[in-house]
């Protein structure tokens, strides 16, 4: 099943692309609306954004965003939010950034806190901590801050991005760190764009170095792939995800680890992954802070499982589009799951779901994820099917082509 590109790093690839020196082709990139908003906000700021039919192309300006004053709105897109107001505060300008009411419940405060530390006329509009804000950007010097990433790592990221458009580079020493995966994808981009982060214990320590327009290609999404291969196990099927594989810059491939120990086979080639079902699945304790992502897909298939699906230390993903770990024990309950849950873990007992409405909660993956749950439970419905379009537009077509090509 064709997955389409990597949410995570299209992001990435569209910051380092605005912020290299040159014209940068990103081939096959994520069209959804998290990466149109992103593009969208880079072209806001001045910058130069061509798209084609599968490749964009992106004239760099290292000194900031070519517009000396731009008011960006932000959609739901974290790293939108996120990464682009760091962008913007290397440059020299006013720049305002607002999203919509979904992220701006979401946290902001520890990226816009290191940015004031640096020195940046940073103030937040309404609520402190969260969107909307605005920059009165005068460059940056640089130095050394202190980080709590335990939240997310997209500050982290943010921050490790920024760092060679400072005059003085950057360290950053990190306090706490959550999806810790993903800054080992931005410390390799950065790479691929001239860039080298050097590490000393907890302190990441970034070079005022110029980064190099790059032609880059975007892998699949690994997170979406979560869901190709969680129907397949659930179903005793076969599936190929192209693209990905033990190469992957994604730690989220490690979720097919997380099926293999549920009784599926896996095949983990170096640009492929092949898993295969066999209709049955055993419980497990796992940890999934590092994947938190693929929570919900695992939550949704769990109640097929031969005893109890324990997932912990995955706080972070209550400050997500919503509360998924909460999304997640609702949803299950109207399903007629047992389920139980604290502060950083939920427990899923087996059952077998009966129809029900699935809540969406606007949030993406909570509508992907039960829609596999639907494989095995003919009459569950969502009551926002179009939020989908955050990551995968076509989702319910390509889960549909793949339930007749399995007989379902």
């Amino acid at each position: 099943m064709q997955v389409p590109g990597s949410k995570s790093i299209t992001a990435r690839a569209l910051f380092l692309a605005a912020a290299s020196r040159g014209v940068t082709v990103l081939r096959r990139p994520l069209v959804s609306d998290d990466s149109e908003g992103f593009a969208e906000g880079l072209r806001t700021l001045g910058y130069r954004v061509e798209r084609g039919a599968r490749d964009w192309t992106i004239e760099g300006r290292p000194e900031g965003p070519p517009a000396a004053e731009a008011e960006v709105y932000c959609r739901d897109g974290a790293t939108t939010a996120r990464f682009l107001p760091a962008l913007a505060a290397a440059g020299e300008g006013v720049f305002r950034f607002d999203a919509s009411a979904q992220m701006r419940r979401r946290p902001l405060g520890p990226l816009t806190n290191a940015l004031r530390d640096l020195g940046v006329d940073l103030s937040h509009d309404e609520q402190e901590g969260h969107h909307p804000i605005t920059i009165r950007a005068n460059g940056i010097k640089g130095g050394q801050i202190t980080l709590d990433a335990g939240l997310s790592s997209q500050f982290l990221t943010a921050l490790l991005l920024l760092g060679p458009l400072t005059d003085e580079g950057l360290r950053i020493t990190v306090t706490d760190l959550v999806s810790a995966p993903y800054v080992e994808i931005t410390l390799a981009m950065m790479r691929r764009f001239g860039v080298e982060v050097g590490r000393e214990g907890d302190t990441f320590v970034v070079p005022p170095q110029p980064y190099q327009a790059a032609d880059y290609t975007i892998e699949p999404d690994a997170s979406t792939a979560s869901y190709p291969l969680a129907a397949a196990a659930l179903t005793g099927r076969t599936v190929t995800i192209p693209g990905l594989g033990s190469g992957s810059l994604q730690g989220d491939v490690r979720f097919a680890e997380v099926l293999e120990r549920m009784g599926a086979s896996v095949d983990l080639a170096p640009d492929s992954i092949t898993l295969t079902g066999n209709g049955r699945l055993r419980g497990l304790t796992v940890n999934m802070r590092d994947i938190s992502d693929t929570v919900p897909t695992l939550a949704a298939i769990a109640p097929f499982a031969d005893a109890p699906v324990r997932i912990e230390d995955v706080y972070n993903i209550r400050v997500k589009e919503c509360d998924r770990l909460e999304a997640c024990a609702e949803n299950l309950r109207r399903l007629g799951v047992p389920v139980t849950t604290g502060r950083d873990w939920i427990e899923i007992h087996p059952a077998t779901p009966r129809p029900a409405g699935i809540a969406c909660h606007g949030d993406h993956r909570i509508a992907m994820s039960f829609s596999v749950t639907g494989l095995r439970t003919p009459g569950i419905t969502l009551d926002d099917p179009g939020c989908v379009k955050k990551t995968f537009p076509d989702f319910h077509q390509a889960l549909g082509e793949l339930r007749t090509a399995w007989g379902l």
